[in-house]
């Protein structure tokens, strides 16, 4: 497949060129273990008996107490299995249906964590054609319908029936949400299935206190969001920080998460409700969006103070009847819903190229479900210019902050509002779709790194908003400030010079500053 120019689906869909170099990393791992399993370590044999008197030669480990150290349980299948990370919304399937094109000969099974997507794969999968190849499991003692069968099924059936399959007619697994098999039921059954090829797909590495790395060993290829963000492969994103009236710090942190009860308790109020869903229609009005809420009790009283103030709102969960789900995902691509409000149902997995906004009215402590939530807003789409993060934090939280914010997890330097915090596109997109937030004129750091901090503060100087500033920060901008302000700025210095939380001792510095060192003699005393 790799031969042809440019690779293609059995569609004619050409793939990208992140999708293929995941397909390119599989081939040279899969070489490199063939050539190592002819030349044992890869430079030369090594006799037998060579080996023998090593091995009598080295001393065997000994833990600090004089035990040996335990061996670690025999893992065969663990030299065939891999793993590429690539951003949600970059296109995970479509670069699942070039490992199927090219097992064009070969039996493949593809697991994923939920009923949904064993649908939505399957869909996928025709719509790309190869629904002649879609088959039943096959059991043991049965004969395969075909030689190349395709099977769709979910984590917990495979956990259930891994011994049912047969040995034969699976020589590719496909691992979707590959950070979703860490659990220890899933990863003994595909420990104990180890014939087959497997390749796990994943946004995120980490489980909890688990590495995708510790079932998948081997890594085939890894885009960051940024160099995604950066070849236009996903939307752009944009942030807004609303302060929280809520407090969460009496929130107890569980398994790495806030405890959904306690959360739930603290937040799911009436008038936090209403005055969500003003913000909502204030800021965004129509735009489609996503909610995300602290329990499903929650996001049903939200759903109710959406429509309450005239937004197209439904509430999804759990507790939704199949049918009824579907129905309302459907309604949303059409645009009869412009928000859906759930807890963690639409976290992973589904995906809608017309959301846009992504509000966290739940905070989350966790890196991996934050990240999986804004990829329901990173697919690109006609009408989008970017997406919008909605964070409940203060505007000058710093990444150490028990809340995960877009900044804490992008890296990012500094929050401006409303701003792109992704890089920008290397090509811009060929589309005049309106803005839904603009950027405001002043900025604050976030980083908690102190000296990055002071890199911010001398480098933006001019938009840099004091309020936000610590004693000592507000004295340095404003000894930056007074060096270098021109004469026409004056008054607008002298306005955040002058604003509430700004100190004393930093409009002293500034006039210090100025009357001494500033160039323009009309500033000068």
């Amino acid at each position: 497949m790799l031969s042809e120019r440019p690779p293609l689906l059995r569609s004619g869909t050409e793939l990208r060129r992140h999708q293929v170099d995941a397909l390119a990393g599989m081939l040279t791992e899969l070489i490199a273990a063939n050539q190592t399993a002819l030349n044992g370590n890869g430079n030369g044999a090594v006799a037998a008996e060579e080996l023998a008197e090593i091995d009598d030669e080295e001393d065997e480990p000994v833990a600090e107490g004089g035990e040996p150290e335990p061996e670690p349980e025999p893992d065969p299948g663990a030299v065939r299995r891999y793993r590429f990370r690539h951003p949600t919304a970059s296109g995970k399937t479509i670069a699942a249906a070039g490992f199927v094109e090219a097992a064009r000969t070969a039996g493949v099974l593809i697991l994923t964590h939920r009923r949904l997507l064993v649908s939505q794969f399957n869909r996928e999968l025709k719509a790309e054609g190869y629904g002649d190849r879609l088959t039943p499991q096959i059991e043991r003692g049965r004969r395969a319908p075909r030689d190349n069968p395709i099977t769709i099924q979910t984590y917990a059936w495979f956990a259930r029936h891994v011994g049912d399959l047969s040995r034969d007619a699976y020589h590719l697994v496909i691992c979707d949400e590959a950070h979703t098999a860490l659990g220890e039921k899933t990863s003994a059954a595909i420990r104990s299935f180890p014939e087959p090829v497997y390749v796990g797909m994943t946004a995120t590495e980490q489980l909890i206190a688990k590495q995708v790395s510790d079932v998948f060993p081997a890594s085939v290829d890894d885009l960051p969001l940024q160099d995604a963000a950066r070849r236009g492969l996903i939307a752009p994103l944009r942030c807004l920080r609303v302060p929280p009236v809520a407090a969460i710090h009496s929130v107890p942190i569980v398994g790495g998460d806030f405890e959904e009860r306690a959360l739930a308790a603290v937040l799911d109020h009436t008038a936090l409700n209403q005055a969500a869903a003003s913000l909502y229609r204030d800021r965004f009005e129509d735009t489609p969006g996503i909610v995300y809420a602290a329990g499903v009790d929650h996001a049903y009283n939200l759903a109710k103070e959406f429509r309450a103030v005239g937004l197209k709102a439904e509430a999804v969960s759990g507790r939704t009847p199949p049918v009824r789900l579907a129905e309302t995902l459907a309604a949303y691509e059409r645009g009869e819903i412009n928000v859906l409000i759930n807890a963690m149902l639409l976290a992973e997995g589904w995906n809608s190229p017309r959301a846009t906004v992504c509000m966290h009215l739940a905070p989350t402590a966790s890196r991996r479900v934050y990240q999986q939530r804004i990829g329901r807003i990173m697919r690109t789409h006609a009408r989008k210019e970017a997406g919008v993060v909605v964070d409940f934090v203060p505007k000058a939280a710093t990444h150490t902050e028990r809340v995960i914010t877009l900044h804490a997890l992008l890296g990012a330097d500094f929050y401006r509002e409303g701003a792109r915090v992704t890089p920008a596109p290397r090509r811009r997109p060929q589309r005049r779709a309106r803005r839904k937030l603009s950027p405001a004129p002043w900025l604050v750091p976030v980083t908690p790194d102190v000296r990055r901090r002071l890199a911010v503060i001398a480098r933006e100087w001019q938009r840099i908003d004091p309020r936000y500033l610590d004693e000592d920060e507000q004295r340095f901008w404003a000894q930056i400030a007074g060096r270098q302000v021109r004469f026409e700025e004056r008054v607008e210095f002298v306005k955040k010079l002058t604003a509430a939380n700004t100190t004393k001792s930093a409009l002293e510095q500034f006039l210090f500053t100025c009357a001494a060192e500033n160039p323009n003699r009309r500033l000068r005393m």
